[in-house]
């Protein structure tokens, strides 16, 4: 691939960059009120100073009403331009699902689907409790009475709902209550029916989304379309567990590590009128994934192709109407037809669910890409000009600069409008636009620089528009297409007075250039005053991930508060955003392909070395820590960078790539036998000899499905063949997140403790 890189305009450079490193006096004033300690207890036991988000919020399809839900099952029913309007609904739910966490309408408004009593699997699944509230006779029934289920789904007629149970897919007809199993052979780590196996919910769930969807209603109700895996060749990974048994406990799951096999894949269409299945869609090879399907406005079913290298996805039209035949294995295959093709050097981009919209004209669709270099928006025909439609030839890109588009919101094909956010006017920033299907200027909606998002109506009247900066807790207001406020739904004051209350220091951006000229972003917490006379330690808290991105302006209302607990014992806290990190175009999210941590480690190693010449640095004093790919960067910092960085702590890292899973490093470093220089030269394992001091901490859950405890363990182990010394936490029974059980403050206070001890 190129691995050219891109320069930061001056345009774009904030007057901050020269202003972040003089005295503090010069740039922020004093607190002029007594300022309160931040404990360990405020940030993870009562999250004190995290702001409340609105999450139970929904628009109803009309446009112009909106519904939230309480904990103890009541609905209020508001009128967006009419305050006056409110009113309740207290839904007649069994005390189980009372505590309901999710909530969807049908679309003709009639019904509602409950979620409750919800149990994790993965990142993104759960096993729960789905009830259907009949709004007619105010009654709630359960969907299914022979244990929890897995994505239940109504159909957008109303007639039926889709789930799964036991790794087989089901439909209930919500007028008979008769349940029909569609299939029959799930099993455990061996067949899934309609959801997702491990590697796809991690890897391929999207941004803007739950997770990745494997169960599809067509328009008309009348199809349903899901993804078949069969994990049967994937290898097994063993967790153990222990929980007060004379034995500990053992179970596994399927996990493709880096060139094992990975699930089989299949599409399958089942139509429900004649209750029988259409069949198995064409084009998918063994080695293939197939990370989304879709429905055209006029039911047809496209699947996305993408081959195993992530260099060339298709789009695949089924064709079930034209000719299903039989083969000798009496399977019923469904052919299809290309309706584009997609390809990068490096990879093809799929993290948007949105990333793919047909039009209700069923004449286009707009798909995202980067094929000028940054993510846009274009809108495609959906048949080549040659059938005699009278289309123009060719994409035309609705959306153009040197921007990313970040999100997508939607289309009000009535008005000829579409809506989606950019890293405008800067990379730290997202900004809300309109834009236009027929190509014409978007219309910027909201100026302010900050992060802004957005939730918009069914008709696009109205959208939940949502605020923040570094420094300024979440507004949430009810917006026209103008930005014009029509409701205020919270400010987050309680949040803005705390801040005050606790002298929160106010986050700095700073810019500064690596020897080849490339500028990479930064943000500071720093004491409201510095003393002249004191130079400062710093700890680095990085992540820096493809296409991730700590250097942002909005608000941090989780790690941020213990952000500020390390500023009040005397700490500057920074964050950088290396090379391959997002919201900066192409080329320099993609320069580190087949060296994931090469260029990563290169630039925090330099970007210590840059704030420790700062007058009020202590470069003696520099320390650095990251979860997941942070706690891979910040081990590998603390090898190559032994002279810059005293101490180090990683929370669950990778630490040999070939470890991880194959979707995720495949896409970035392909296999090991094809890029083996690629793997070692830069696994933290094969530089453990260079550790110096015993400054170095790595902490991870046994129980980790995600990156697992063998990537520490492995670490461990290197670190005593080289006879180095270290400090290890592990916490039982924990996953990725560590959590639970008072988990989370455990931890954090073994991390404040050796950051007072070690730095």
């Amino acid at each position: 691939m190129k691995k050219s890189f891109v320069v930061v305009p001056a345009m774009l450079c904030f007057a901050l960059s020269l202003l972040s490193f003089l005295p503090a006096p010069a740039c922020q004033a004093m607190a002029s009120f007594p300022q309160k300690n931040i404990t360990l207890d405020d940030c993870f036991t009562f999250f004190k100073f995290y702001p409340k988000t609105d999450d139970n919020f929904q628009y109803l399809q009309d446009g112009a009403h909106y519904v939230e839900a309480d904990h103890d099952g009541v609905l209020h029913i508001r009128e967006v331009r009419n305050e006056k309007s409110d009113s309740t609904i207290a839904l007649e739910l069994p005390d189980e699902a009372r505590g309901f966490d999710q909530f969807d309408f049908s679309e003709d408004g009639t019904k509602l689907l409950i979620r409750a009593e919800t149990e994790p699997v993965y990142r993104h699944s759960v096993l729960a409790n789905y009830y259907l509230y009949d709004f007619k006779n105010k009654q709630a029934e359960p969907v299914f009475e022979k244990g929890k289920q897995q994505f239940v789904t109504l159909s957008p007629d109303g007639a039926h709902l889709a789930f799964v149970f036991g790794n087989n897919l089901y439909v209930k007809d919500l007028t008979t209550k008769s349940i029909i199993q569609i299939t029959r052979d799930g099993a455990p780590n061996n067949i899934i029916n309609g959801l997702p196996d491990w590697v796809y919910e991690e890897e391929f769930s999207p941004v803007d989304g739950e997770g990745m969807v494997a169960t599809r209603w067509s328009p008309d109700g009348t199809k349903l379309a899901f993804i078949r895996f069969d994990e049967t060749e994937v290898p097994e990974m063993p967790l153990t567990w222990y929980e007060g048994g004379v034995y500990p406990e053992r179970s596994s799951f399927k996990y493709p590590k880096v060139g094992e096999a990975n699930s089989v894949v299949s599409v399958h269409l089942y139509d429900m009128t004649t209750q029988e299945m259409l069949g198995k869609l064409m084009g998918l090879e063994p080695s293939d994934y197939c990370p989304r399907i879709n429905w055209t406005e006029d039911n047809q079913l496209v699947m996305t192709r993408l081959n195993r290298r992530q260099d060339t996805l298709d789009l695949l039209v089924a064709l079930p109407d034209r000719s299903i035949y039989v083969q000798e294995d009496q399977t019923n295959w469904v052919p299809t037809r290309l309706l584009l093709e997609e390809t990068d050097p490096a990879y093809v981009e799929i993290e948007s669910e949105n990333k793919l919209v047909f039009l209700k004209d069923k004449r286009h669709f707009l798909w995202m890409s980067e094929r000028d270099g940054w993510q846009h928006i274009y809108r495609y025909n959906m048949a080549p000009p040659s059938v005699g439609t009278g289309l123009k030839p060719g994409p035309i890109a609705l959306t153009k600069g040197k921007f990313d588009v970040t999100a997508f919101y939607g289309v009000d094909e009535k008005n000829g409008k579409f809506y989606f956010q950019a890293a405008t006017p800067t990379p730290l920033d997202r900004q809300i636009w309109e834009g236009d299907l027929n190509g014409g200027d978007a219309r910027l909606l909201t100026p302010p620089n900050g992060t802004h998002d957005a939730a918009f109506s069914p008709t696009f009247d109205y959208f939940t528009h949502i605020w923040s900066n570094a420094n300024t807790p979440p507004v949430i207001n009810i917006c026209d297409r103008n930005d014009d406020t029509i409701r205020v739904l919270n400010k987050n004051e309680r949040v803005r007075k705390l801040r005050q209350e606790y002298g929160f220091a106010q986050k700095e951006f700073f810019q500064f250039p690596l020897a080849d000229g490339t500028v990479l972003n930064g943000w500071m917490l720093r004491p409201a005053v510095l003393d002249t006379l004191k130079r400062y330690p710093i700890l680095f808290d990085n992540y820096g991930g493809p296409n991730s991105q700590t250097v942002q302006n909005q608000y941090d209302g989780y790690m941020g508060s213990w952000h500020q607990m390390l500023v009040q014992k005397g700490y500057i806290v920074v964050s950088v955003d290396n090379r391959g990190t997002g919201a900066r175009g192409r080329d320099f999210r993609k320069c580190t392909q087949l060296q994931l941590g090469k260029l990563e480690t290169e630039d925090q190693i330099a970007a210590a070395r840059y704030l420790g010449s700062q007058p009020w640095a202590d470069p003696n004093r520099i320390g650095i820590w990251g979860w997941s790919f942070g706690g891979y960067l910040s081990t590998s910092c603390i090898l190559k960078g032994a002279d810059v960085f005293k101490m180090a702590m990683a929370v669950a890292p990778v630490t040999n790539w070939k470890w991880y899973d194959s979707a995720y490093t495949e896409r970035y470093m392909h296999t090991t036998a094809d890029n083996e220089k690629g793997y070692e030269n830069n696994s933290p394992l094969n530089f453990a000899r260079l550790l110096r001091g015993d400054n170095y901490l790595i902490c991870h859950g046994v129980t980790d499905d995600n990156v697992h405890w063998q990537q520490t363990v492995e670490m461990i182990n290197a670190l005593i063949k080289a006879n180095k010394q270290f400090e290890t936490y592990y916490y039982p029974n924990r996953n990725h997140g560590i959590y639970g059980e008072n988990a989370t403050k455990h931890l954090f206070t073994k991390l404040t403790n050796f950051v007072l001890e070690k730095l």
